[in-house]
């Protein structure tokens, strides 16, 4: 195991771009994880680790091909995004997203939160959306801020990325309607619609959902809140439009366990 001990070296100079530039990230084809919880999952979902740096002292395990290195704690905490790490750091190469025939899908539209993302992410995951995808400028799905936020779901939740032009396309060729989720005349309530075989948008908690996606819509629909209610936060409603649509299939689920 290579033992690092300068911030000149090219594997800290590599592991810095990665947590700060989105085009050295996919030019790289990898991204940076940190914390042996999501090493855990990482390894438990079959995610391919390209290299681990382990602060301080290494531990012992099978991380298959995956490169090591050990550096102090010092260093660690110059190459690592976070603050006061514990680690390890690790690089995973980004996969190829396979499609599938999709039954429910989330959208998310100019979400540039990472941490909403992520949450998104992780809650989609939860409840069993078959996918969550981005669109219109949303936040970097490899950025170590998304990753973190998705607790781990990254390595097995489906991720599509689109412009808008090919989302309509998309979501024709899979058979799934478009609801999209907007305060205006004639929003049905989330509570009354079959949800079955859709796709929900959300947008910015500031801006909303675009025209130009809005017009691609079936229809619309709203979440039912007090009336002196501000909006809520996009994942937050995210995840409510979430459960509309899987809890169903999540009570099903529910029953089998019972048994």
């Amino acid at each position: 195991m290579e033992q690092i001990t300068s911030r000149k070296n090219a594997y800290i100079r590599h592991l810095r771009q990665l947590a700060s530039d989105g085009a050295y990230r996919r030019e790289a084809g990898e991204y940076l994880c940190d914390g042996k919880k999501t090493l855990e999952e990482a390894l438990r979902f079959g995610a391919r680790i390209s290299s681990i740096l382990w602060k301080g002292q290494a531990e012992a395990g099978d991380f298959g091909q995956a490169a090591q290195y050990l550096c102090p704690g010092e260093l660690f905490d110059y190459a690592s995004p976070m603050v006061s790490s514990p680690g390890p750091l690790f690089t995973v190469a980004m996969r190829e997203q396979g499609v599938g025939k999709l039954l429910r899908a989330l959208v998310l539209e100019g979400v540039q939160d990472p941490g909403n993302v992520g949450t998104v992410i992780r809650t989609a995951n939860a409840f069993g959306v078959d996918a969550v995808i981005l669109t219109g400028g949303c936040a970097d799905l490899y950025s170590p801020k998304t990753v973190r936020s998705t607790m781990g779901a990254i390595f097995r939740q489906r991720v599509l990325q689109m412009e808008l032009g090919a989302l309509a396309p998309f979501l024709r060729e899979q058979g799934l309607r478009l609801y999209g989720a907007a305060l205006c005349e004639g929003a049905a309530d989330i509570r009354t619609l079959d949800l079955r075989g859709c796709a929900v948008a959300v947008g910015s908690e500031g801006r909303g959902l675009s025209e130009e996606l809005l017009a691609l819509c079936d229809g619309t629909t709203i979440i039912p809140m007090r009336p002196d209610s501000e909006s809520l936060n996009a994942a937050v409603a995210a995840s409510v439009l979430m459960w509309e649509m899987a809890k169903e299939s999540l009570g099903t689920v529910q029953k089998i366990f019972r048994l």
